[in-house]
């Protein structure tokens, strides 16, 4: 398959002077996809173009910090990397590029991120879908020893300084990954990324906002009450870990969506988006039509 036919790749300005390197195509009702880490927006790319073919605008952004969009300086508390602040880039893109209204699906960190847009722009989406991830306070509210085991990544890339350090020694080595699985040149993307230090700083950045501004974010929410109000879908990896940890991800996710339609698993590793991008697809078009 050609590398996201049709599609034109674009700067756009996001919140807070960012601006956000952006691939968007086809036609029709929008839809924003949110990667996660440590990939860039091209980790779409084989379902990008099958959601154009289904009649929508396509929209994905390298989120702040990641690929080749803007790398703010952070702070001591980690907010310029705070979903908070990624949701606003979000929305100020969709303005930037006429949109109005939009659907927003996320995998992995853009999850949060997609689930924080929905929750502080309520009026700005239209459907929100989450791949792989319940919200960060109801992992770290269950995080027992199988959790710190499995997802030992969050916890040290918490930490200051050491990540970085481990990470650039060899990112290669660090973060693999598959050119033949993940298509040649979303593994060249990727790649490019993942060497270059800024990027590797801003996603540990990400990491540290998580379990600190995220966290106090999606606790206020809760204990307010604030729930999603737009149809919600869930879909989840059968060959990952997340409904070994937690049990049904659906269950966790009535306690935030007051319109939850469903979803379920799908047959693929963690990737989903690359290893399985027509069940994506075969999901993503009905719930995005009602």
């Amino acid at each position: 398959m050609t590398f996201f036919p049709g599609f034109e790749e674009l700067r756009v300005d996001g919140a807070d002077g960012v601006r956000l390197r952006v691939r968007v195509g086809g036609s029709g009702p929008p839809v924003v996809l949110l990667h996660g880490h440590p990939r860039t927006h091209t980790t779409w790319h084989r379902v990008a173009p099958l959601l154009a073919a289904a009649g929508h605008t396509v929209v994905c952004p390298d989120l702040r910090g990641y690929g080749r969009s803007s790398k703010p300086p952070t702070t001591d508390d980690h907010a310029p990397y705070s979903k908070r602040a990624m949701a606003g880039d979000v929305v100020a893109m969709a303005r930037g590029l006429g949109l109005g209204r939009f659907a927003v699906v996320g995998h992995d960190r853009g999850s949060y991120v997609a689930l924080r847009t929905a929750l502080d722009h309520p009026d700005a989406v239209t459907h929100l879908a989450v791949l792989d991830c319940i919200p960060i306070v109801e992992h770290l509210d269950r995080a027992d020893a199988r959790f710190a085991a499995a997802w030992w990544h969050w916890f040290f890339f918490a930490q200051p300084d050491k990540p970085e350090r481990a990470i650039l020694a060899d990112p290669d080595a660090w973060y693999g990954g598959d050119p033949a699985a993940m298509g040649v040149q979303n593994h060249a993307d990727f790649r490019a990324a993942v060497r270059d230090p800024a990027v590797v700083r801003a996603m540990l950045e990400d990491y540290r906002a998580g379990v600190t501004v995220d966290r106090a974010a999606d606790e206020a929410d809760r204990a307010a009450g604030r729930r999603v109000a737009c149809p919600t879908l869930v879909l989840w990896s059968a060959h990952d870990d997340l409904e070994q940890l937690h049990g049904d991800p659906l269950h966790i996710w009535a306690g935030w969506a007051d319109d939850l339609r469903g979803g379920g698993r799908v047959d693929s590793g963690h990737h989903m988006a690359e290893e399985a991008p027509g069940q994506v697809v075969a999901a993503l078009v009905p719930f995005l039509a009602g």
